[in-house]
């Protein structure tokens, strides 16, 4: 298996939610980061990104075995999470995934079948997540020749400059139904996705 460390993106506002943290939600007892940084560590080692301490983030993810980085300029948006935790991948590290940490129903399984497809189509240098009809989703592998152009990222669009100027060399990696696109950004969101769980 190669060496493929995860960045976990955990250190936006949650502006659309109503004064709550979406991050902070409570999934299967547990808040939903740190079920999320749980299901990562399955997969492999594990970097979070989140707000500087003091934050209650930091108290989820208390006694995990993951490396955790304040980001400083975490307001920027999500390239300022992804550069600060970039920089701290091993320098032995084949390519790395980056997680969001907003996708309940995201699982171990669907984290190992991507990070497989990395070693089944070598060809390509992008590895991403899709809906079980082939939606693109997350997470996404980005192999170690495009650290350069992730590092120098700006704003709130993630990678998808990347993504986009790679297109020809990315492999889609078919996950169960929406577990690789479905997020929860609001209160209703949420009220909606436990109505539907509990039936």
């Amino acid at each position: 298996m190669k060496n493929i460390p995860i960045i976990l993106l955990a250190a936006g506002q949650s502006r659309r939610m109503a004064g709550t943290d979406k991050l902070m939600q409570m999934v299967d007892g547990a808040p939903l980061l740190r079920r999320t940084a749980q299901t990562a560590m399955q997969a492999g080692p594990v970097i979070v990104a989140l707000p500087p301490a003091p934050h209650p983030r930091h108290d989820a993810v208390k006694g995990l075995n993951v490396l955790v980085v304040g980001i400083p300029d975490a307001d920027e948006g999500m390239n300022a999470s992804l550069r600060g935790a970039l920089a701290h991948v091993p320098p032995n590290a084949d390519a790395v995934m980056v997680l969001l940490a907003d996708l309940p129903e995201i699982t171990e399984s669907d984290l190992l079948q991507v990070t497989t497809s990395v070693q089944k189509h070598p060809e390509c240098l992008i590895w991403r997540g899709a809906t079980a009809t082939g939606k693109p989703g997350h997470p996404v592998v980005f192999d170690r020749s495009l650290f350069e152009e992730l590092s120098h990222l700006t704003g709130d669009e993630g990678a998808q400059s990347v993504v986009r100027a790679f297109k020809d060399a990315v492999h889609l990696q078919q996950l169960p139904g929406e577990n690789a696109l479905l997020d929860l950004d609001t209160p209703e969101d949420w009220a909606r996705w436990r109505a539907k769980k509990s039936k």
